[in-house]
């Protein structure tokens, strides 16, 4: 019985009996690049005889059925499946990545060239940036924009060829869009250079688009702004881009939306934040005050006896939820504001009344409470 010379396939991608798919895919992407014909210009035949076995080793490995009977029968097992004529193509379709990126390549060993590929491309996706006010992001509108973007040319329908004419089939490529190159015991399939892919020419190109296909045009657009919508959100508007080559679809519009701080509010997510002051007297005997809203003022009860800092919710107060959630609250925090200067007659009150105050002025114990809860809110 004649002794197999070829290796072993797990020294061939350099793993254990025990290795793992993903394990065995690494170590043959790994081959594949070290020893693909292309890197290897001045070492040509080892650099074949070397890919070639790498691949062998990893269809048969890379196959449940195949790996357990060459585990258990070793070469034998596996004879003929195994062989460069057998090799199941879709290995290089999963490494295409690797083949088409680096090398420029498409199909292997002539995978996939029984059909046309087609070169229909997808259009650009535009970028529109649109300024809101602060009123006009929380409330939503319904704006339209002007959008400059390439159009399919209607005096050629995107053709690029001039109107009673039509594209002929590229005689490089036959129309296919690709062309096979031979080397050495396998095949490459790349773009054509003549048509770029697209295998069809253009003798005769349309005057308007100068056989491109597409023309520069501004499309006045509609677009919805949702109501409570922060700044930097990207609204997609689906096939609003440029117009794609050779019947494919168009790209997409996304707008920006840069909305301008408010001069009152602060916002975090969809509630509010803002500060009052309120004077001494409404903060030691309490009273009611009135809070801007964006919807107009609402009036809010101190309660006597409010320390400055205190925070009050105003629930539903705040922004609507772009994404149809709850509004959001606002938040008031009351200042205690205390004059800089005094009339005589607002002095003498103050007076007799800091006479009535006794308070010692020695550090307190911090109400954990109190500023746990402010930290909660403001964090």
């Amino acid at each position: 019985m004649p002794v197999s010379t070829k290796r072993d396939y797990y020294e061939v991608l350099g793993v254990g009996r025990a290795a793992g798919g993903e394990e065995i895919k690494s170590a043959y992407r790994k081959a594949a690049l070290r020893w693909h014909p292309d890197r290897n210009p001045g070492n040509k035949a080892e650099a074949e005889e070397k890919f070639r076995e790498a691949t062998e080793a990893y269809s048969v490995l890379s196959d449940p059925q195949k790996r357990a009977a060459y585990d258990r029968f070793g070469h034998a097992g596996v004879s003929g499946a195994s062989s460069p004529a057998g090799f199941d193509h879709t290995i290089f379709e999963e490494f295409s990545d690797i083949f088409g990126d680096i090398f420029g390549m498409g199909d292997i060993f002539g995978a996939g060239r029984g059909g046309r590929r087609t070169r229909a491309q997808r259009g650009a996706d535009l970028r529109y940036d649109l300024k809101l006010s602060f009123e006009e992001a929380a409330a939503g509108m319904t704006t339209k924009l002007k959008v400059p973007r390439l159009e399919l040319c209607d005096e050629c329908s995107g053709t690029g060829a001039r109107a009673g004419t039509k594209p002929t089939s590229c005689t490089t490529c036959g129309g296919r869009g690709q062309v096979v190159y031979q080397q050495g015991f396998f095949s490459i399939t790349r773009t054509c250079p003549s048509c770029q892919g697209s295998g069809q020419m253009v003798a005769d190109p349309c005057a308007k688009c100068r056989g491109e296909g597409r023309v520069e045009k501004s499309r006045t657009i509609e677009v919805r702004i949702p109501a409570g919508v922060d700044d930097g959100t990207r609204l997609r508007i689906s096939g609003e881009g440029e117009a794609g080559f050779n019947g494919g679809p168009a790209g997409d519009l996304y707008v920006v939306l840069h909305v301008e701080e408010h001069p009152f509010f602060e916002r975090r997510d969809q509630d509010l934040f803002c500060t009052i002051p309120i004077n001494f007297a409404q903060a030691a005997l309490g009273a009611n005050v009135e809070v801007p809203t964006l919807n107009g003022a609402e009036r809010l009860s101190i309660p006597e006896g409010t320390p400055t800092s205190k925070v009050f919710r105003l629930k539903g107060k705040g922004l609507p939820n772009p994404n149809g959630g709850s509004r959001g609250d606002l938040y008031v925090r009351v200042r205690v504001a205390v004059p800089e200067k005094l009339t005589r007659e607002q002095r003498q009150l103050i007076e007799k009344l800091g006479e009535t105050l006794k308070v010692e002025n020695k550090p307190t114990e911090r109400s954990s409470g109190f500023f746990d809860k402010v930290k909660d809110i403001f964090s």
